[in-house]
């Protein structure tokens, strides 16, 4: 009974249902989620802070709903092969609670999916003020559904079926877009973060950040002051799947002290035990 209602717990939060529709999209889309030879991929290992800068710069990360199995293996290995992060999911309920719980860099959206249709999912994202760019996908091709489509807030709209040529070229030109109108600087006391060079600057002088050390310092820049979870880095950064060690935020979090103390910065990364960290200005 007890197991019984533990399990009932778990399942009815939110983090739950991403969880399971996690491990749902795991049998959904296997050789996406397993090598070629059927094993699992091996765990991560932690870097110490001098492998940190060797790290690549990110890579755009986007949602794809699509509930047509062999379209959604094909395309998200072509957009994995084409250096995107992708997050896969087959109904718009799951679509809906990613977009929620995961920052992103744009979303394709299958217009006809179980449980919440592509418009819903649409719609109920730009009503609470979410404005990652869509792309939405359908083999309707009718006027009046792309017109709903496009007032509803997608950035743009494709019918099925597609090339691929076109599908990546749309995809570059919804992100190129997005990133423009992101802040190309962020401030915070004396320190400035270059978003387009990746460069920490102070009174000291600057420091050029590697991928993840620059997405870190970029969560913290974007919230000052506000504390930011050890669980909510993993998410955003490795992604929901990952297979990383929770320390691992740690390891990048003492580079990136480290950093901010070679350019005489006036902030500091500041931890609360058990809770996450925040950027404060030391007088």
């Amino acid at each position: 009974m007890q197991e019984k209602f533990l399990h009932f717990l778990h399942f009815s939060s939110r983090r739950g249902r991403i969880r399971a529709s996690r491990e749902k999209n795991r049998a959904f889309f296997p050789r996406l989620w397993y090598s070629e030879d059927g094993r699992r991929r091996a765990r991560r290992p932690c870097p110490t802070t001098q492998h940190a800068a060797r790290f690549e710069v990110k890579p755009v990360r986007l949602l794809y709903a699509e509930d047509e199995k062999s379209l959604a293996r094909a395309v998200s290995a072509i957009l994995v092969k084409n250096n995107y992060s992708v997050d896969l999911v087959s109904d718009g309920l799951s679509a809906l609670d990613y977009l929620e719980t995961g920052n992103y860099d744009g979303a394709i959206l299958d217009v006809m999916m179980p449980k919440l249709d592509g418009f819903e999912v649409l719609r109920r994202m730009r009503a609470r003020g979410d404005g990652t760019p869509v792309l939405l996908l359908t083999a309707r091709a009718e006027v009046d559904d792309r017109v709903t489509g496009l007032d509803s807030g997608a950035n743009d709209y494709l019918t099925k079926p597609f090339d691929m040529k076109e599908l990546l070229a749309r995809i570059r030109a919804m992100t190129r877009v997005h990133s423009v109108q992101a802040d190309k600087t962020l401030s915070f006391g004396q320190v400035t973060l270059d978003c387009a060079g990746y460069e920490l600057r102070g009174p000291g002088g600057g420091t050029k950040l590697a991928g993840k050390e620059f997405q870190m310092m970029e969560m913290l820049m974007r919230n000052p002051g506000k504390l930011i979870s050890t669980e909510s880095f993993m998410d955003r950064i490795w992604g929901f799947d990952s297979e990383a060690e929770l320390n691992i935020v740690w390891v990048y979090i003492s580079a990136l002290r480290k950093r901010l103390k070679g350019i005489g910065a006036d902030v500091e990364i500041k931890a609360r035990r058990g809770l996450g960290y925040y950027l404060e200005v030391q007088p």
